[in-house]
């Protein structure tokens, strides 16, 4: 059944202000998709139709409301070679394969990884973001460029005061959309000799439509555009489950992100059958969405519209948008979107935090490639805090009577066992050596079998020199791990009642 209330939430909770920030949203998409169609090698149509396809669809399918979802450069980077080998409809083919494989994804809960991903990564991503933005706006303002001339930097000076200082006096109209017409207006009033929209590439006529990719179904095919589209599934991934949660920080709401992983394969397959390459969230588009108005799905539905009528009814004249206009907006996005506070928090936070997000930031700059940053950043998360874990582990040696009682605190695994191990000095080395040991595990866990067969090392070693040996304490998570993995004669080893941590 259809929750009527989710509906009248996620589609028409501010009808106008949804709409407006669409169309700011579509103009913002034309460059980018133009550009990141000449990073791929393949005819703009491509990166335009994908951005429209995939627009439209995700607002229906998605799982994060307000999300702007469309062709992306994390994507056009990986399938130059696909397109340079093997021509445009090999990538069409791979985008379907694409689309399957993130469907798959979402069965199999991979979603459920990011729960890997720590604060400092997210902040090391969002920072990079916003350097990558900024840095993508150089060119248009290099004045050994082409078209760049005093006007271009008056405009983007007067597109920022109009973007920031407009809201001071009213929020009826989103202030980059108010930018974008007033300077396009001026430009072509005075014809100013700065770059236009039209001087990226060629903007398409006529409407997309629909088609299958003109390939081979073959294994040879499926081999050739497999490792493609695996890849594309998985930056895209990452990239939109990123967003998705600074999108939900933007706006203090939830997200299934489940469903976002399913609705990303449904708008890249389609996007394919229209002619357009594969996509997944932006960060800058959705940030100029959020910050204009736009948190439901009519927002992300209107600029996949609003891009379609730019492009079939209006070409010519969004043609003649000026850069500088679009420069501005795209400043503004990466301002907003730099984490300022991660600067002072560097030297307020724990040093590793701050390694950690440091080291996303310039591997992502570095190699303008999202996941092996996010990766990095990850792994170095995980060895920061193993290494913590590592520490927070300690044996402690009593008598009581004839016995020597050994209390163990902490979590035993992979990375603690050679301290476990060298804790149990042996009995005839120490002054007051015993006969009868008991080995106290009600504080502790063993969490892997590393930590079983460290267990055994150290019982097999003391009984190999006389002692008997008592276990006590294990709670029940670790007495079945060594009833299955032990390789020690068990007598003497109790379960108690000691919780899971």
């Amino acid at each position: 059944m259809f929750d009527l209330a989710a509906i009248r939430r996620d589609w028409f909770t501010n009808p106008r202000a949804e709409i407006l920030a669409g169309i700011v949203v579509a103009l913002a998409l034309i460059p980018e998709a133009i550009g990141f169609s000449i990073i791929a090698g393949v005819d703009p149509r491509v990166g335009l139709y994908a951005s429209v396809a995939i627009a439209m669809v995700i607002a229906f399918t998605g799982g994060r409301p307000g999300m702007i979802s469309a062709a992306t450069a994390a994507v056009a980077v990986v399938v130059v070679p696909l397109v340079r080998d093997h021509g445009a409809e090999y990538l069409f083919a791979a985008t379907i394969l694409m689309g399957i494989f993130q469907g798959i994804a979402a069965l199999l809960r991979l979603d459920l990884l990011m729960q890997f991903v720590s604060r400092s990564v997210i902040t090391g991503f969002v920072n990079a973001l916003a350097i990558l933005i900024f840095m993508a706006q150089i060119p248009q303002l290099d004045p050994g460029n082409p078209g760049v001339v005093w006007e271009t930097y008056a405009m983007v000076a007067a597109g920022l005061a109009m973007i920031y200082l407009l809201p001071k006096l009213t929020t009826a109209v989103p202030s980059p959309l108010i930018a974008i017409v007033v300077l396009s207006a001026l430009s072509i009033y005075m014809n100013a000799p700065v770059n236009t929209v039209s001087d990226m590439g060629e903007l398409p006529e006529g409407l997309p439509y629909f088609v299958l990719p003109d390939v081979p179904l073959t294994w040879e095919t499926f081999q050739i555009i497999a490792p493609y589209a695996a890849t594309m599934a998985a930056v895209g991934l990452l990239e939109s489950l990123l967003t998705a949660q600074i999108v939900d920080d933007m706006t203090h709401t939830g997200s299934d992100k489940r469903r976002e992983s399913a609705g990303q394969g449904v708008a890249n397959i389609a996007a394919a059958l229209f002619g357009g390459m594969g996509g997944c969230a932006m960060i800058g588009q959705s940030v100029i969405n959020v910050t204009s108005g736009g948190r439901g799905r009519l927002s992300t539905f209107t600029a996949g519209v609003s891009l379609l009528v730019l492009l079939a009814a209006l070409g010519g004249l969004v043609g003649q948008v000026p850069m500088p206009a679009l420069v501005a907006i795209m400043i503004m996005v990466s301002i907003g979107t730099f984490s300022w506070n991660s600067i002072p928090n560097i030297g307020k936070h724990p040093w590793q935090s701050s390694v950690v997000m440091l080291t996303t930031v310039v591997v992502v700059v570095a190699t303008h490639n999202l996941a092996l940053g996010v990766l990095a950043g990850v792994l170095l998360s995980g060895i920061f805090f193993t290494a913590k874990v590592r520490t927070m582990f300690k044996v402690e040696r009593t008598r009581d009577g004839e016995r020597a009682i050994y209390r163990v605190t902490g979590q035993i695994f992979f990375a603690s066992v050679d301290r476990f191990e060298r804790a149990f000095t042996p009995e005839s080395q120490r002054p007051d050596p015993s006969d009868h040991v008991v080995i106290d595990v009600t504080k502790a866990h063993f969490w892997d079998i590393s930590g079983i067969g460290a267990l055994d090392k150290v019982v097999e070693r003391m009984r190999r020199h006389g002692r008997s040996v008592q276990v006590r304490g294990l709670n029940r998570a670790s007495a079945d791990l060594v009833d299955k993995f032990a390789l020690t004669d068990k007598t003497g080893v109790e379960i108690g009642l000691a919780p899971h941590p």
